[in-house]
């Protein structure tokens, strides 16, 4: 099947997926395909990777969502999902496949730089925090994450990134963080047990009756952040938005589940209820809104801020892998972007006018941590100083063909 693609010798990314774990859409199944399209649409428009070299894949091995499965037009098998183990059989052959058909080529799954982009909005949203009159010290945030589900935790293990780069030990910066599920408060020896991807975050310092109320846990916790991915429309209520800005001088409040339709606050309401106090980023986009004779610009947890200039980095450095390191380089990147005037009007995350911007300065740091971790291939790349190595990046950034006018016959 790898064997028939076209472009073979000129294809250089990959967005892979399984359709089962779409943030804020659940279990697609095939009908996750669009999402590896629609990813590299914006590799190409975000970092200028040519269209020829991309390739969309999506592994069809069943779907656990019974809407699909009792579709007459769903395309997929219908069949539930394969086992854990067979999965993991056959994504080792798929990756070998992959190595043998495409050298060349650089994988991403589709969750992978969720977490990388939340990361660079809070840094930026904790900075601002702490910056504030009676703000938190950096090292004293609490970051109460709504919604326990793989991508949650896994953002949440992402974020803990901005305490172990304070020097934190890794349990230091996990007690810095609360998860909630539909059950409540997840804690350790919780009635009913917990599924194995919410134990790590499990509280150990709890062992009360279960705490099921928003808000019950808020006034437990007193969050300095509280993030939301649990597709739970209108979830964070006027009174636990009031009681967060009641807890912090500046509340820090990313409600990310897509689409608009699963947000659990409206930027019009989180401006309105804090009194035009709340840091916020959303999954997706919503309108500035005007609040007491100002203007207030909400920040967009996008993930197009960082994959495309991952994806660059790592091809134009020739990078054997993607390492951790590279991912959080990316995230720090994307944090130090803003320039003067977006810091100045409150921005957490930079204009998307200026995402070709943004995805140059990502993959310089790509390049960079590359270098330093000794996974780059292009050792050429080293020789050049700073402001080689980012004219460097911007001249391999693919730009569409400009239109010529047509030309008018001259008359006979």
């Amino acid at each position: 099947v790898l064997e028939s693609w076209p472009y073979k010798d000129k294809a250089r990314i990959a967005v892979v997926t399984d359709g089962s774990r779409i943030l804020g859409l659940g279990d697609l199944g095939v009908n996750g395909l669009p999402i590896s399209l629609g990813k590299l649409d914006l590799y190409i428009a975000g970092a200028g990777i040519r269209p020829l070299s991309t390739l969309p894949i999506c592994l069809d091995v069943g779907t656990n969502t019974e809407i699909h499965l009792n579709d007459p037009l769903y395309l997929g098998l219908r069949q539930t999902r394969i086992s854990p183990n067979e999965m993991n059989e056959f994504m080792q052959e798929f990756m070998q496949a992959m190595r043998e058909v495409f050298p060349k080529l650089l994988v991403q799954f589709e969750i992978q730089g969720t977490g990388s982009v939340i990361l660079a909005g809070f840094h930026n949203a904790a900075d601002i925090a702490s910056s504030a009159p009676q703000g938190p010290d950096p090292r004293d945030h609490k970051v109460l994450f709504y919604g326990a589900g793989s991508a949650g935790i896994g953002v949440a293990k992402q974020v803990m990134s901005y305490f172990l780069n304070l020097g934190m030990s890794e349990e230091e910066a996990k007690s810095r963080i609360w998860t909630v599920d539909s059950k409540g408060l997840i804690y350790e020896g919780r009635p009913g047990g917990l599924y194995k991807h919410k134990e790590y975050f499990a509280r150990k310092d709890y062992s009360g009756p279960p705490i099921k109320s928003l808000l019950e846990i808020v006034n437990y916790v007193k969050p300095t952040a509280l993030l939301g991915l649990s597709t739970q429309k209108n979830a964070f209520t006027s009174d636990i938005v009031t009681r967060m800005t009641e807890l912090n001088p500046r509340p820090i409040i990313f409600p990310l589940s897509n689409p608009s339709s699963l947000c659990e606050l409206e930027f019009a309401d989180a401006v309105e209820w804090s009194k035009g106090k709340v840091l916020y980023a959303s999954g997706s986009p919503y309108e500035s809104v005007e609040f007491e004779g100002k203007t207030y610009e909400p920040g967009q947890g996008n993930n197009m801020y960082v994959f495309p200039g991952i994806g660059l980095g790592t091809i134009l450095s020739s990078a054997t892998r993607v390492t951790s390191k590279m991912i959080e380089r990316a995230a720090t990147s994307l944090a130090g972007s803003l320039t003067e005037g977006e810091r100045e009007a409150g921005l957490i995350y930079p204009r998307l006018a200026r995402i070709r911007d943004v995805s140059a300065e990502i993959a310089f740091g790509v390049i960079r941590q590359a270098q330093e971790e000794d996974v780059d291939g292009a050792k050429r790349l080293r020789d050049l100083d700073d402001a080689g190595l980012m004219s460097y990046v911007r001249d391999k950034m693919w730009n569409p063909p400009q239109p010529t006018a047509p030309t008018v016959p001259s008359k006979l």
